[in-house]
């Protein structure tokens, strides 16, 4: 099943039930409160709903932009990284034999690990895993440390091993930190309340047929539980139904694979 059409059914059960609900809501509020208790208070209700009403859509809008900008650091630094590792593989094929094998087979194994180990890591703030992980470029540090360059031309592929290495280790971390980056408790908090109160401020609104009332209010408890779950999936994003992508270190190993083949038959 395509990956759309999963967030998709996710979505819809609670679309329709938050909708749902709030039609509920306004049953019971219109059965207990007089209508002309609520036409008297027209006036009041209309300035007070476009006063709320504002406010929480900026504050929807500034939430929505705040996680998809995260959303997209994220799978930069997943881009970032997946070429850093070609490149430093590529590039280790100029020095000598023993470390080059070395160095390609621990970036073999972190890639590996990475697919199956820390993606999951990742979504369950798993950190003893991360720094499982992670221990595969120690030991790719270790190899490029104990190198021994035999001419002018290793000496100058060294060197940029050395700096791919590190372009590499600044990329991971930071997509460790956007993997550890949530919206803050209080900020969730203002989010689901300000839902219900606008949601709840409708029912005081004064509209003589109760099908045009019941459309109103559904329609924008749906709308905003809609924002409310893309807000949800965008901010776990190597978790939720929108995560980003593993495909950029996939494509890395199939690299890997096709550059010491390569190498091994010029050998």
């Amino acid at each position: 099943m395509p990956h759309w059409l999963k967030t998709t059914i996710r979505l819809i059960p609670i679309v329709v039930g938050a909708s749902v609900i709030a039609m509920i809501g306004l049953v019971l509020v219109r059965a207990c409160v007089p209508e002309d208790s609520l036409k008297s208070s027209t006036d009041a209700v209309g300035n007070y709903m476009q006063t709320v009403g504002g406010i929480y859509a900026v504050l929807l809008a500034f939430i929505v932009y705040v996680v998809w900008g995260q959303f997209n650091d994220g799978r930069n630094y997943v881009e970032r990284e997946a070429t850093a590792l070609v490149d430093l593989h590529r590039i280790t094929t100029g020095l000598p034999t023993v470390s080059r094998k070395e160095i390609q087979g621990a970036l073999r194994q972190y890639v590996d690990d990475v697919l199956a180990k820390e993606w999951v890591a990742m979504a369950t703030h798993d950190e003893d895993t991360i720094e499982t992980v992670g221990h595969h470029l120690d030991h790719v540090w270790t190899a490029i440390h104990q190198c021994k360059p035999a001419n002018d031309c290793q000496h100058t592929v060294y060197s940029e091993v050395l700096s791919r290495f590190n372009d590499l280790s600044d990329v991971r971390t930071g997509r460790l930190t956007s993997s550890r980056t949530r919206i803050p408790l209080l900020m969730k908090l203002l989010l689901y309340l300000g839902a219900v109160i606008v949601v709840g401020s409708i029912y005081l609104m004064a509209v003589d047929k109760f099908w045009i009332h019941a459309v109103i209010t559904g329609s924008l408890a749906g709308a905003v539980a809609h924002i409310i779950f893309l807000i949800q999936d965008l901010d776990n994003l190597f978790a939720g139904h929108l995560q980003v992508s593993k495909a950029p270190f996939e494509r890395a190993r199939r690299t890997f694979d096709r550059s010491t083949h390569q190498v091994d038959s010029i050998s």
